[in-house]
C-alpha cells in the first residue's frame, strides 16, 4: 500500500492540479495490478515524510497481528489514518441497507477476543433530521439556488448540526467532524471540509432568506393542511460575545436574557396557528417593537382579513388602527397598566390541565371592539407567589437597613439611606410602590435614628388584581372562549423563542459580520422549522415530547465499527448502527423510517 501524487488536467479551466490516492499492488493471475482504493483529494494535508509509515500504519489497523507495535506517529497523522480507515470501511457496498431480518446471513468464523469496537459516531437525530429535509425536499430547493453538492453538504450540516448540537459555526464544524455520522448517512466526507465553507455556505443561504421560507412553508401548509388565517407575531433578541465594530444592527438595548451589557440583535417571526415559520426578519438590537409590525405583514403579504395576534409590546395604538385600516383583525393583549376586576356575570370554562378560567366580554360603545376580561386561577397562584417572593426579600432588605441604625460604625446620614433604598426600589420589580417608607431623623436632623414602613396595595396591580388580565379584538362576532383559545397561540409563540434559545442554540452569537451573524440566526429559524415539522408529525402519533427529549433520546443510538479476526487470520471490519432501543424505535415507526440508519458496511482485509 502506497500514496501516489497524480498530476491531472482540468478540463473545465485548462489548468493541471494534483491529486492523491490511496493504492494497493495486487496480483492477478500472473501480472501485478495497482489498484486505487481510496481518492485522498488535492488538499491531503500529511507531509510526504509521514507517508510510508501512514501506509504502515494502515496496514496494521486493516489486518492486526499479535505482537506487533503500533507505529509511532504525531497525533495528526494517526487522526488521519483513523479517518481514512472509517472512509476504506464506508466506501464498501451496503448488503444489507434494508430493515433488519430481510438480508441474507453471512456466518464467518471469527476470534471473539480478537474484538475492538472504534470510531463511535452519532446517528440518530441526523437520521431524523435528514427525513424532514427529505419530506420538504429542501435539498432539491437549495439545488436550485445554485447550491453545488460540497455546498448543499455544508448547508444540510449547518441544519442539522444545530438541531442536534445546538452552538456556534465553529462547534458545529467540529462535531461534524468528531462526533457525527452525518457525512456517512449523505456520502460526503465532513472532514476534507474547511469551517470557511461552512461561513460561505450561511452567507448563501441568508440571501436566499425568504425564497426558502416561502417554499417551506407553503410545503408544510400541503403537508398538513393548515389554516392559514390566523398568524402570530413576536420579537425576540440576542446578545454578541465581544465588542461589535463592523456590524451596525448590533446595538445595545432592553436584553430578554439580562444581558443589556452586550450588544444585541433582535429577530422577528410571523407564524401560522401551528407553529410554523411563514417569514422572519432581523432587525436591530434597539428596535421599538411597535416599529415593525407594519414592515413585517407588508412583506408577508398576509391576506386581507387575517387574523392577528399580538402581544402587548407592539399592540400600540399606532399599529391597531393601521390594522383596522388596512383589513386586519386583531387580537391583543391590552397594553393598559391598570388591571380591572373580572365582571361578576362572567362565564368559566376548563382549560386543557383542568384549570378553570373566568371570561367576561364587553362591547365597546361604537360596536368596532370587544374587551375580553379574564382571571385565570393558574396564574393567580403564580402572580401571587412572584409578588409575595418580591415583597419578602424587598421587606428583608428593609429590616437590614433598619437594624443597621441601632449598630455603631454603619450609615445613619439621611441622604445616604435614602439613595440605598432607591437603589432597592430599583430591584424591587415594582413592589416598592406599595410601600410608604419613613425615615425618623434626630433632633439635629443629620442622622436618621429608625426607618419604618408601611405596606399600601396600590388598586389595579398585580397584587390587589393577580391573575387578571383584558384582551382586545375587533372581531365582534366571536364568542369568549374562542377568543381565549386562540389568544392562548401566543403562549405557543413563546414556546417557539425558548425552544430557538434553549434548544437550538439561538444566542450567543460571536460573529463580528453582518451577515455572518444574520446567517447564523437563519441557521437555527430552519433547524427550528424542521424541529416543528418533526413533532407536528409525532403529535399525530401522540408523541408530545419536547424537541430536547427528542434530541436526548435519539442521541443515544450512534454508528459503530467492530473489528474481528478471522480463522485465516484475515480481518474482518462491520460498521452499522447499534440496534435501536424502545423508545428509539417508537420514533422511527411513528415517522415510518428505517431504524437502522446507514445499513451495514463490510470490508475484509
Amino acid at each position: 500500500m502506497y500514496i501516489r501524487r497524480t498530476k491531472t488536467r482540468s478540463t473545465a479551466q485548462g489548468g493541471c492540479y494534483y491529486t492523491h490516492r490511496l493504492v494497493r499492488s495486487e496480483r492477478v493471475g500472473t501480472k501485478v495490478r495497482q489498484r486505487t482504493l481510496l481518492n485522498l483529494g488535492r488538499h491531503f494535508e500529511v507531509a510526504q515524510e509521514h507517508w510510508p509509515l501512514l501506509c504502515i500504519r494502515l496496514d496494521q489497523m486493516l489486518s492486526p497481528q499479535p505482537g506487533l507495535l503500533p507505529v509511532e506517529l504525531p497525533d495528526s497523522v494517526e487522526q488521519k489514518a483513523q479517518e481514512i480507515l472509517a472512509r476504506l470501511v464506508a466506501s464498501e457496498p451496503t448488503p444489507s441497507g434494508q430493515v433488519p431480518g430481510t438480508a441474507k446471513a453471512d456466518i464467518q468464523s471469527v476470534d471473539v477476543n480478537s474484538l475492538e469496537l472504534v470510531r463511535p459516531r452519532s446517528v440518530g437525530v441526523e437520521h431524523v433530521g435528514l427525513w424532514a429535509i427529505e419530506q420538504l425536499r429542501l435539498e432539491p430547493l437549495l439545488a436550485d439556488l445554485g447550491l453545488n453538492g460540497p455546498q448543499r453538504a455544508a448547508a444540510l450540516g449547518l441544519i442539522i448540526g444545530r438541531m442536534a448540537a445546538p452552538g456556534s459555526e465553529l462547534a458545529t464544524h467540529r462535531w461534524l467532524q468528531q462526533t457525527s455520522a452525518l457525512g456517512e448517512l449523505i456520502d460526503f466526507d465532513y472532514t476534507r471540509m474547511s469551517l470557511m465553507q461552512l461561513y460561505r455556505t450561511s452567507d448563501r443561504l441568508i440571501r436566499h432568506r425568504e425564497r426558502i421560507e416561502k417554499v417551506l412553508f407553503n410545503r408544510t401548509v400541503d403537508l398538513f393542511g393548515l389554516d392559514c388565517t390566523i398568524t402570530l407575531y413576536d420579537l425576540t433578541n440576542t446578545y454578541f460575545e465581544g465588542n461589535l465594530g463592523s456590524n451596525p444592527k448590533a446595538r445595545r438595548g432592553h436584553s430578554k436574557e439580562k444581558r443589556s451589557d452586550c450588544p444585541l440583535l433582535t429577530l422577528g417571526l410571523v407564524l401560522d396557528g401551528s407553529g410554523f415559520v411563514r417569514r422572519s426578519e432581523i432587525f436591530a438590537g434597539n428596535i421599538f417593537e411597535g416599529k415593525t409590525l407594519q414592515s413585517m405583514l407588508k412583506a408577508l403579504q398576509a391576506p386581507k382579513g387575517a387574523l392577528v395576534v399580538l402581544d402587548r409590546g407592539i399592540a400600540t395604538e399606532e399599529n391597531l388602527t393601521w390594522m383596522q385600516e388596512a383589513g386586519y383583525r386583531y387580537l391583543v393583549v391590552s397594553r393598559g397598566r391598570e388591571r380591572e376586576a373580572v365582571p361578576d356575570d362572567c362565564i368559566t370554562i376548563n382549560t386543557a390541565n383542568d384549570e378553570k378560567v373566568h371570561l367576561k366580554k364587553v362591547c365597546s360603545e361604537d360596536g368596532k371592539e370587544v374587551r375580553l376580561y379574564c382571571y385565570s386561577e393558574r396564574r393567580a397562584r403564580k402572580e401571587e407567589g412572584i409578588a409575595k417572593r418580591f415583597m419578602e426579600r424587598f421587606e428583608a432588605n428593609l429590616d437590614k437597613l433598619s437594624a443597621g441604625l441601632s449598630r455603631p460604625r454603619t450609615t445613619k446620614r439621611p441622604d445616604k439611606l435614602w439613595e440605598r433604598i432607591g437603589r432597592l426600589k430599583e430591584k424591587s420589580h415594582g413592589v416598592s410602590q406599595h410601600y410608604h417608607i419613613e425615615l425618623i431623623l434626630a433632633e439635629d436632623e443629620k442622622t436618621a435614628t429608625a426607618l419604618r414602613w408601611e405596606r399600601k396595595p396600590v388598586t389595579g396591580t398585580l397584587l390587589t388584581h393577580p391573575g387578571v388580565y383584558t384582551l382586545r379584538s375587533n372581531e365582534t362576532d366571536w364568542d369568549e372562549e374562542r377568543m381565549w383559545r386562540t389568544y392562548i397561540m401566543l403562549t405557543d409563540l413563546e414556546a417557539v423563542f425558548r425552544s430557538l434559545k434553549s434548544e437550538l442554540g439561538l444566542r450567543p452569537i460571536y460573529h463580528h459580520k453582518e451577515e455572518r451573524a444574520d446567517g447564523h440566526l437563519f441557521i437555527t429559524v430552519l433547524a427550528y422549522q424542521l424541529v416543528q415539522f418533526i413533532r407536528c408529525t409525532l403529535r399525530e402519533k401522540e408523541i408530545n415530547d419536547s424537541w430536547l427529549g427528542l434530541r436526548q433520546t435519539l442521541n443515544n443510538q450512534c454508528r459503530i465499527t467492530a473489528t474481528f479476526r478471522r480463522t485465516d487470520n484475515r480481518t474482518l471490519h462491520v460498521r452499522k448502527a447499534s440496534k435501536a432501543e424502545p423508545n428509539q424505535l417508537r420514533i422511527y415507526n411513528a415517522l415510518g423510517i428505517n431504524p437502522a440508519p446507514g445499513g451495514i458496511n463490510k470490508l475484509i482485509a
